[in-house]
């Protein structure tokens, strides 16, 4: 890696598929400074400080008592510790994906949501089950079955923050979508067209659930890469431009400016 590339961390798991720790605990370098990770990571937090908060890809959000936030490999991730109480699970790409319901989590659960009173109490009792085995002979197998009941307890929750099913799948459909065509794909009909929906349903589905229009999803998906790449990568200005799926380095420029108000190579240069 040449010297002159800003570089953030990344954090790996080393020679455990599954690690638990606590935020009280837990070892230092988790938590120090921004980073991200090439596994997940679920953060429960069930006790912060009156202003705790914490950075995920450049937003900020506040926390409260018994959230859950979900990492996803490749996330920015930031947060100074300050006492809060909880615990940290991190477990490989390979296991998350056999136990947990990748999609739901993607689309829901990567940003902090909150466990009613009832699933707090039963993720009370299955991570208890998670920490006895970890400490004791930490077989794999029931680790897995113990992270498996947690992930269905935490995604039910994500789900019930929307309530209709089928409108649901449709946006985690067009999260996955967006995922994989971003830098292609650009125009809402291409999207409409693939979950099999008029163009106004699928924004109208959008607006209700997000708040926004899948315009602005693929512009937010867009500037979240052309943040990471300036913020974190070699890449020239054109270079990105490119990489995103832009026809010129201007036309990147203008959308960055835009977006952010300005310059990539101001953002850049500012994140040096």
């Amino acid at each position: 890696m040449p010297p002159s590339e800003k570089n953030i961390p990344t954090h790996h798991l080393t020679t455990e598929q599954f690690q638990l720790m606590t935020l009280d605990t837990g070892h230092p370098e988790n938590f120090n400074d921004i980073h991200r990770h090439n596994f997940f990571e679920i953060i429960w937090f069930q006790k912060v400080k009156e202003n705790s908060s914490l950075e995920l890809d450049f937003e900020s959000y506040s926390l409260k008592n018994n959230q859950i936030c979900i990492i996803a490999p490749g996330q920015v991730f930031n947060m100074k510790l300050r006492g809060e109480k909880g615990y940290v699970i991190a477990v490989s790409r390979e296991i998350f994906k056999e136990t947990c319901d990748i999609e739901t989590i993607l689309a829901g659960g990567t940003i902090p949501f909150l466990l009613d009173e009832e699933n707090e109490t039963t993720c009370s009792t299955v991570i208890s089950l998670i920490e006895k085995e970890y400490n004791g002979a930490s077989r794999i197998g029931l680790l897995k079955t113990y992270l498996r009941a947690f992930c269905i307890i935490i995604t039910e929750q994500i789900s019930l923050q929307d309530p209709s099913i089928n409108d649901r799948q449709r946006i985690h459909q067009l999260v996955s979508l967006i995922e994989e065509h971003y830098t292609v794909e650009k125009d809402t009909r291409f999207y409409a067209d693939q979950i099999k929906i008029s163009i106004h349903h699928l924004n109208d589905i959008v607006r209700h659930s997000r708040g926004t229009t899948v315009k602005k999803m693929i512009a937010q998906r867009l500037l979240l890469e052309a943040k990471r790449e300036l913020s974190f990568g070699a890449l020239t200005v054109k270079e990105i431009a490119f990489k995103l799926g832009f026809s010129d380095a201007s036309y990147f420029s203008r959308f960055f400016r835009k977006q952010t108000g300005q310059n990539p190579e101001g953002f850049k240069s500012g994140k040096s």
